[in-house]
């Protein structure tokens, strides 16, 4: 019984978050529990623990003896979270450059040629999909060099604080070719930085390329 109330608090997190995400909810909107319970069709227990989960992510706001809220989007918070990431991210490129061994520069030789080759799509929903999904993988296939797991939860943790402010960049580059090929550049410097264990270059390169979509998702910011 106790297994299948957490299974179904592990669906509704992951069910609200994405939609939390993709703005299906958007910043201040209440959250009620008659609401979620008939549309995720999970019950109250499990719901509940899912949005303790979300106030934690900071997705989700608790209001005393009121229930809960999506969390609000700010510029501020947006900075915030965008420089923690670009030193973060500096820093395990910096490491991964040192710590890498061959596996790790044909991984990352790999990912940039399927990123690289994403224009092959057909519809936009796929591209959007698609680019995502390969965009991740290829900064995965960086990091993964590093050979530090706490680096990387620590990484995971601020990539998830990011992500509603990141999918406002998204939709604003992929269906942007300019925007895109700005990208296949950044991306195809970067490479070569860590395939010649540039430390300093691959480093500063990365910093640079994170911080990259602030001004965009300015522009875009809810209210």
């Amino acid at each position: 019984m106790e297994s299948s109330k957490a299974n179904q608090a592990t669906i509704a997190y992951r069910l609200l978050k994405q939609d939390i995400i993709n703005g299906a909810y958007q910043p201040g909107d209440k959250l009620l529990m008659s609401h979620l319970k008939s549309h995720y069709e999970i019950g109250a227990g499990p719901m509940r623990e899912a949005l303790s989960q979300l106030v934690a992510d900071r997705l989700v706001t608790a209001i005393s003896q009121r229930g809960f809220r999506v969390a609000e989007m700010s510029e501020e918070e947006l900075t915030d979270i965008y420089d923690a990431r670009a030193h973060l991210e500096a820093l395990i490129t910096g490491l991964a450059v040192e710590r890498g061994d061959e596996d790790w520069e044909a991984e990352v030789l790999g990912e940039a040629h399927k990123l690289s080759r994403v224009n092959e799509v057909n519809t936009p929903e796929e591209m959007l999909e698609i680019w995502d999904s390969r965009h991740k993988s290829f900064h995965q296939s960086i990091v993964n060099g590093c050979g530090s797991s706490k680096l990387l939860e620590l990484r995971a943790s601020l990539l998830d604080q990011a992500e509603r402010y990141r999918q406002l960049w998204l939709k604003q580059t992929v269906f942007s070719q300019n925007a895109l090929e700005e990208k296949r550049q950044e991306h195809a410097e970067l490479v070569d930085a860590l395939l010649n264990r540039d430390k300093a270059r691959a480093a500063e390169l990365m910093y640079h390329h994170i911080l990259s979509p602030i001004a965009i998702i300015k522009e875009r910011l809810p209210g």
